[in-house]
C-alpha cells in the first residue's frame, strides 16, 4: 500500500512472524500499522461455537487492520498468519504523521477503505439473503472487478477459502462450483476457478 521507499524513510519495524502465528487478536486496542513485505495473513472471526469466518486474505504487499486505527475502536477480528511473514510495523502517530505529510497516500487509504466497506455491505447481503450460488457468484464478480480486469479471470482463493469468505461448508462450495460449471457461469480448468 505505501511504496517501501517511502515507508522505509520512517523507520518502520521489520518483525518476522512464523505461519500459524497471530498478529494481533480481536478485541485488541491498535497501535500499529501493518503491512505485508512477504506472505500473506487471513483476518477473522470466531464463533461461540469455533466455528471460522473470515473477512479477508492480505498478500505481499497489502495492509490489513487499518479502520481502527483511524476509528480508534477496538479491532474487530484477529489476524493470523497463513505462511511465513515479514510485516512492516509503524506505530499509529508515526504512521498519521506520514499520511498528512503524504497527502496522495491519504488518498489511496480513502479509496481501499470505501472498497473494503462495499465488499463487507455485499457480503453481509449475501450472508443474510441469498442462496449458494448466488454468494459465490457475488465474491467472484467482487474480485474480478478489484483487480479491474475485463478479461477471463482466475480466482486465486481455495474452495476452503472460498467456503470461509461465504459462510458456506466446502462441500456446498464444491457442489455449487461445479453446477456453476454445468450452467457456464464460471470456467473450471485443471481444478481452477476462472470468471
Amino acid at each position: 500500500m505505501i511504496p517501501s521507499n517511502i515507508l522505509e524513510t520512517y523507520n518502520p519495524i521489520l518483525k518476522t512472524f512464523s505461519k500459524g502465528e497471530i498478529v494481533f487478536n480481536e478485541t485488541e486496542i491498535p497501535k500499529y500499522y501493518y503491512q505485508l513485505k512477504s506472505g500473506k495473513i487471513k483476518m477473522f472471526n470466531l464463533t461461540e461455537d469455533g466455528k471460522e469466518f473470515t473477512q479477508g486474505f492480505f498478500d505481499k504487499n497489502t495492509s490489513f487492520g487499518e479502520p481502527p486505527l483511524f476509528g480508534s475502536f477496538a479491532y474487530p477480528a484477529s489476524a493470523m498468519c497463513l505462511t511465513d511473514c515479514e510485516v512492516y510495523i509503524l506505530k499509529k502517530n508515526v504512521f498519521l504523521n506520514l499520511l498528512k505529510a503524504q497527502p496522495d497516500i491519504h488518498l489511496k487509504f480513502t479509496k481501499l477503505l470505501c472498497n473494503r466497506m462495499l465488499y463487507k455491505a455485499k457480503i453481509m447481503k449475501e450472508l443474510s439473503i441469498h442462496p449458494p450460488e448466488h454468494r459465490i457468484l457475488t465474491l467472484l464478480h467482487h474480485l474480478k472487478d478489484s483487480a479491474k480486469t475485463e478479461d477471463l479471470f482466475e480466482v486465486k482463493l481455495t474452495r476452503k477459502q472460498i467456503s470461509d469468505l461465504t459462510g458456506l461448508r466446502v462441500e456446498t462450495v464444491i457442489r455449487t462450483i461445479k453446477h456453476l460449471e454445468k450452467t457456464k457461469k464460471l470456467i473450471l480448468k485443471q481444478r481452477k476457478v476462472f470468471i
